[in-house]
This record gives structure tokens, C-alpha cells and sequence, in this order.
């Protein structure tokens, strides 16, 4: 029986045939909120950091398996047959020709949720394709909305694809499918494509443009740097503050608070130009941590721009906790917060098939099966 403490998603067990990218973000969610989730990798694993600080990958632990042994195929599907999810992002076709694809581990499971994580879903022309963040990100009308006027399209790290598109898409998919699996008894194979949730993500945009609300170029507009009042300024020390300043009474507290009088009309597009003017040279005066004070305790919509270094340690998220040191690594917390069962960081992250032996008996596995997998080099107990 679960505690409070384990989690919201205490009893959930998934299985996840590893990849790069918005896989593993997803999957830290689930794991972090409480779900028993199991990180299959390929022999020796897809490592680009030291196994200990990939943040990743914390949480769960790591069964490291040969799919290109048939006997591979079985362990997978033994651990499916057991499974509420499994989510893998292979390309299309994959999957099945590894002999873990959706229609025989639903056949064996039909109350599994199988979830395929691509970038451009499976099917449609580029279905095939590789690609990246950038690339998903491209057809969708959100990398063109992007970036200054007469400059190329910015390249907004890879947060609206991969991660907002890709994971959280993910995550949402895989708990609506587990709460309908609660009504009718059966589960369901999920297409989550990058370029679908990406898309999703410029509703608003869309719905501006059709309005006539938004031009069809970049950093014209109220949210894309166009604004005056949206956007980021260097101060006296060659750092940033962020300018938010949408709404008229904290649009007036800007005004006052760096010290202008003549501002042109917050919203006649044709003044912006002298407006921002005024901004940028005022900001030049103080440095931004002077203009942080300067703003504290009310509402300008002003706020410094930290790096990476600084963020963890800038007062909001300190007081809130919203990073920790963990296996010495600073990294975020889980989010959201609940109430009565928190998330919380439940394990380290291993190196590839550190813990195939421990999780192959946690599923059920008698220990002669486990001697024979190894001895065959089906499972790996280790990097090879």
C-alpha cells in the first residue's frame, strides 16, 4: 500500500525504452511524482555526461538490454506485461521490428498506455525523417515569430519543441490515458509528435493573428519584443533586467520609477521607437541590481535577468526552494507542489545497466532466469 509520501502517482510502473531528449524529461516527471519508472537502455547506454550528474535520469533506475536478441524482446515484454505505460521514441516502425511495438505488447497487456515520443509523429511526409528540436519547431509558425526585426529567427534553446512540446505533451497524453483506462478497463497507443505539441503551443499567436491583432513579422508585436514595454534592457554593468510592463497601472509605475515625464501613449505603435529610446537610456543608468531594488515591493514588472550561476540562489526561488544540491549537482525540484503527496527526487541517477539485476528481481524475475539473460549477454549488469 502506498504512503502519502510516495507521491501522486505512487503504483503507477512504466517502462521506458530510453532515448534522447523529452523522453528522459518526461519520464524524471513521472518518476519524481512517484512512479515506479524503469530506464531500459541498449548496452553501454547513450551517455554525453558523467553517469552521476545527469539530472535526466535521476529517480529511477537503469536496466541496460540487447533488442537486437530476440531474448531481449521477451525480458521487454515480461516487464510490459506488468506495466501501466510503456513509452519508447524510436522512429516509426522500430519498435515493431525490435518485436516491442505496440500491437503485441497490447495484445499481451490491453490495459497498457503505449506512448511513442517523436518529433514528427508517425506518419505524415517526414514521419521518417531525423530531426531536431529546430526542425519541429520550423513548420510550426513559432520559430518565425521569434527573434528582432531584420534579424534572423532566434534560437529559443530547445524548450518549445523538445520540452514543452515534446515532454509535457507526454506527460499529459500518458495521465489522461491512465484516467480514461480508469472508466473503461483498456488502454490505448499514443502518437506524441513534437510538431503537434509545438503547434498547440502558439494557440494564442494563432488566435491573435486571425484577429488582426498580431503581424505577421518579427518583433512587431506585444509579446516578440516589439513592445517597449516587453522587453530586456542593458543596464549600467552590461547585465539585463526583463521589462513586463503590459497593463497601464504597472505601465505608470515603470514610467515613475525610472524617473520619465514625457513617455509617449503606452500603446500608439508609431511612438515605440522614441519610447524604447527613452528606456534604453534610462536603464544605462543604474546597474541591474540596482534597478532590482529599485522595483522591490511593487509592481513595475521589472525583474533581473539571471544566469545560470545565479538563478538558484536569487531570493524568490531560494526562499520557494525550487532548486536543490543533489549528488552535487544543482538542479531543479519537482514541480507542480501538491499538498498531502509531494514529489520529491527519489533516487540518483545510475550509470547504463547499473541496476539491471535489482530491477529484474523487483519484476519478478527468479535468480537462475537472470544468470541465464546475463550469461547470454541479453542483460547487462553494467557499462560494457
Amino acid at each position: 500500500m502506498s504512503t502519502p509520501n510516495d507521491g501522486p502517482l505512487a503504483g503507477i510502473k512504466v517502462i521506458e525504452l530510453a532515448g534522447i531528449g523529452p523522453i528522459q524529461l518526461g519520464c524524471t516527471l513521472l518518476a519524481d511524482l512517484g512512479a515506479e519508472v524503469v530506464r531500459v537502455e541498449r548496452p553501454g547506454g547513450q551517455v554525453y555526461l558523467p553517469p552521476e550528474r545527469e539530472v535526466a535520469h535521476r529517480s529511477r533506475p537503469s536496466l541496460a538490454v540487447d533488442l537486437r536478441n530476440p531474448a531481449g524482446a521477451e525480458t521487454i515484454l515480461r516487464l510490459t506485461d506488468q506495466a501501466d505505460a510503456v513509452i519508447e521514441a524510436f522512429r516509426p516502425g522500430v519498435a515493431e521490428r525490435l518485436g516491442v511495438g505496440p500491437q503485441i505488447a497490447c495484445e499481451r497487456n490491453p490495459g497498457l498506455i503505449y506512448a511513442r515520443m517523436t518529433g514528427w509523429g508517425q506518419e505524415g511526409p517526414l514521419a521518417a525523417r531525423a530531426g531536431h528540436d529546430l526542425n519541429y519547431v520550423a513548420l510550426t509558425g513559432a520559430l518565425a515569430a521569434i527573434g528582432r526585426v531584420g534579424e534572423p529567427p532566434a534560437v529559443p534553446l530547445n524548450l518549445i519543441g523538445d520540452f514543452g512540446g515534446g515532454s509535457m505533451f507526454l506527460v499529459a497524453g500518458v495521465m489522461a490515458a491512465l484516467l480514461e483506462r480508469h472508466r473503461s478497463g483498456k488502454g490505448q497507443v499514443l502518437d506524441v509528435a513534437m510538431v503537434d505539441g509545438a503547434a498547440y503551443l502558439m494557440g494564442f499567436c494563432y488566435s491573435q493573428f486571425a484577429s488582426g491583432a498580431w503581424r505577421n513579422e518579427r518583433g512587431a508585436n506585444l509579446l516578440d519584443g516589439g513592445a517597449p514595454f516587453y522587453d530586456n534592457y542593458e543596464c549600467a554593468d552590461g547585465k539585463y533586467v526583463a521589462v513586463g510592463a503590459q497593463e497601464p497601472q504597472f505601465f505608470a509605475v515603470l514610467v515613475e520609477t525610472l524617473g520619465l515625464s514625457d513617455v509617449p501613449t503606452q500603446h500608439d505603435t508609431s511612438n515605440w521607437p522614441a519610447m524604447r529610446a527613452q528606456f534604453e537610456q534610462a536603464f544605462r543608468t543604474r546597474t541591474r541590481d540596482e534597478w532590482a531594488v529599485a522595483f522591490a515591493g511593487i509592481d513595475g514588472c521589472v525583474a533581473p535577468i539571471l544566469d545560470l550561476e545565479e538563478a538558484p540562489h536569487g531570493e524568490h526561488l531560494a526562499a520557494r526552494g525550487t532548486f536543490t544540491e543533489e549528488f552535487g549537482v544543482i538542479q531543479p525540484v519537482p514541480a507542480p507542489r501538491f499538498s498531502r503527496t509531494p514529489g520529491r527526487i527519489r533516487s540518483a541517477p545510475t550509470a547504463p545497466g547499473a541496476d539491471s539485476i535489482a530491477v529484474l528481481q523487483r519484476w519478478g524475475f527468479d535468480q537462475r532466469e537472470i544468470d541465464g539473460l546475463v550469461a547470454d549477454g541479453v542483460v547487462h549488469p553494467a557499462v560494457s
